[in-house]
Formats: C-alpha cells, structure tokens, sequence
C-alpha cells in the first residue's frame, strides 16, 4: 500500500507513506510471532519422530536377529558381559 499511495502521488509525502509503512510493520511483527513458535514446534516433533524412529528401528533389529536365530541380542539388563 505504501509505495502504491507513493507512486499514484507522484511526489513523496512522510504521511502517505509512513501509516502503510506501520502497518507493513506490525503485520511483520504479527508473522513473527505466529512463525517462530510454530517452526520451534515442527522442530521439536521432528526430533521426537526421530528418536522414536531409531528406537522402533532398534527394536525391529532386534525382533529379527531373535526370530531368525533364536538367541536374545540387545542391551538387556541381565545378559550383560561380566555379571
């Protein structure tokens, strides 16, 4: 809106051009702060779905080698090395 009141004016005034620019502003401001939380959260999720992930992928490893072979295999509290 500013730089249409601008160029149908033909000559710059402060005051047609600074209301257009404030409110350019606060909508900015507005984005902002809708933005930044909602990609803080995608980022969040994405790092949860992440983890999850590696953690079925190690279970379905695990799954596998005992289905195919019959032995237990993984970190299990009482089948650790020296105890």
């Amino acid at each position: 809106h500013a730089l249409t009141a601008v160029s149908l004016a033909g000559t710059v005034q402060i005051d047609k051009v600074a209301g257009p620019v404030g409110e350019a502003l606060i909508m900015t401001a507005l984005g902002l702060t809708v933005a930044i939380p909602a990609v803080l959260a995608y980022n969040a999720f994405t790092r949860v779905n992440r983890v999850t992930l590696a953690e079925l992928d190690a279970f379905a490893h695990d799954l596998h080698a005992f289905l195919t072979t019959g032995a237990r295999v993984g970190n299990q509290v009482g089948n650790q090395v020296g105890k």
